[in-house]
């Protein structure tokens, strides 16, 4: 397994988003999930605070949850890398000090944990002082319950700005950014953002992976799916989408193996990436994705897919 960064954590090419369990998969449905994803070699789960408060009767904390029970279950905490978020939960929803520090006391619990691998800043509070927001991670990782800190939803500007201030304060450096990027939404990462991540030697950690379903080759002109992620990947169905669908397709067929996992594939050989997430409700969706672990496009796959 690769190494994530300037981490000595050794994480799996596919990284297990949590953001369905508690809501549209109940404590049984997500356990067998996440057994499956080990059994098949997975050892990256990701998680917020925030997940999955959307949810009918939620308030947010069932993922970490359900998650804590699993670990606690199985016995396997040693063997799983656990990556959490505090920044997006209604009353949580800042990058103060109290907040960071309280926020990262309620997911150790809830995770039954004593301390979390990687800790996002979930998204960038232009209302509260970096060097503030910042000190707060870095006394995470000096009291031990934060191994390493990682961003997510920056700006390329504030993103180098914190690592500026990281650098001249002594704090942990953040290691990992997680930002939306897929084959079919390319701007918001590609640029100036993946080039602040490169020169800095950070690793990517990309959400929505899957275009929110939609590379999953599941939505298709007259096909009606019954998801709750529907209306948010049909967006997609336009030319530049089927463009890419029948590539896909192809790919697919070339290496006996699934839409998903291509699309996936050609996003994990991007320079920078670490590691893309993708969720799964049921065992079938995640047999989709697992192939990611060892699959591997030419050049010329990449290319092609990425000229298009």
């Amino acid at each position: 397994m690769p190494i994530l960064s300037s981490t000595d954590l050794s994480v799996s090419r596919l990284c297990l988003g949590g953001n369905v369990f508690g809501w549209t998969a109940d404590e049984d449905q997500s356990f067998a999930v996440l057994d499956a994803y080990l059994a098949a070699g997975g050892n990256f789960v990701d998680t917020a605070d925030v997940y999955s408060a959307w949810g009918e009767g939620n308030s947010g904390g069932e993922s970490e949850t359900i998650i804590g029970r699993w670990l606690a279950a199985r016995g396997n905490r040693d063997d799983v890398v656990v990556a959490t978020k505090v920044g997006m939960l209604a009353g949580f929803d800042n990058q103060k000090r109290e907040t960071v520090l309280t926020a990262a006391e309620r997911s150790l619990k809830r995770l039954g944990i004593d301390h979390i691998d990687l800790y996002y800043n979930h998204r960038d509070d232009l209302g509260t002082p970096l060097e503030e927001t910042l000190a707060a991670y870095d006394q995470l990782v000096r009291d031990g319950k934060v191994r390493y800190v990682a961003a997510s939803n920056f700006s390329a500007e504030r993103l180098a700005q914190a690592l500026e201030i990281q650098e001249r304060e002594g704090f942990a450096k953040f290691v990992a950014l997680q930002p939306e990027y897929n084959l079919v939404s390319r701007d918001k990462y590609e640029g100036d953002l993946q080039q602040v991540v490169a020169e800095h030697g950070l690793a990517t950690v990309p959400y929505w992976s899957l275009a929110k379903g939609f590379l999953t080759g599941k939505y298709r002109p007259g096909v009606e799916v019954q998801s709750a992620r529907a209306g948010a990947a049909s967006k997609y169905l336009d030319e530049h989408g089927l463009q890419i669908l029948e590539v896909l397709d192809e790919l697919a067929e070339t290496h006996s193996t699934t839409v998903a996992a291509v699309a996936l594939a050609w996003l994990a050989q991007q320079p920078t990436i670490a590691a893309p997430i993708a969720s799964a409700r049921t065992l079938e969706q995640l047999s989709d994705l697992t192939p990611l672990l060892s699959l591997e496009l030419s050049q010329a796959e990449v290319d092609r897919l990425s000229a298009i």
